[in-house]
């Protein structure tokens, strides 16, 4: 069966299945960041960003621009670091199953 972007398919459990692989993609990167002993400038940045995006994923119906806006924030964190790559590819697959942000307003 298709599903448009803006339908979302719960559960047995009352849960929605993006949510549940948001909350997987985040938990695994975070893990990932936690054991990756080198220390990098912006990586305080990463940890509350992804901590945000579980929250926001915890809250059941996450802001798609907010989720695009703190994926952009981790991937430029640790987009350099590419023993993490594969873990934020993750997070970024997670964040896209929420579909595209709504469109912007006319600007004045």
């Amino acid at each position: 069966m298709l599903r448009s972007v803006g339908q979302r398919r719960v559960t047995g459990e009352g849960v929605d299945p993006r949510v549940a692989e948001l909350r997987s993609a985040v938990s695994r990167l975070r893990r990932e960041l936690a054991a990756h002993r080198v220390e990098f400038t912006d990586r305080g940045i990463a940890e509350d960003e992804l901590a945000a995006l579980d929250a926001m994923a915890l809250s059941g119906a996450p802001e798609v621009r907010r989720l695009r806006r703190s994926l952009l924030l981790v991937a430029g964190s640790v987009g350099s670091v590419s023993a993490l790559a594969e873990g934020l590819a993750g997070v970024r697959r997670a964040v896209e199953l929420f579909g595209p942000p709504a469109p912007r307003g006319p600007v004045d």
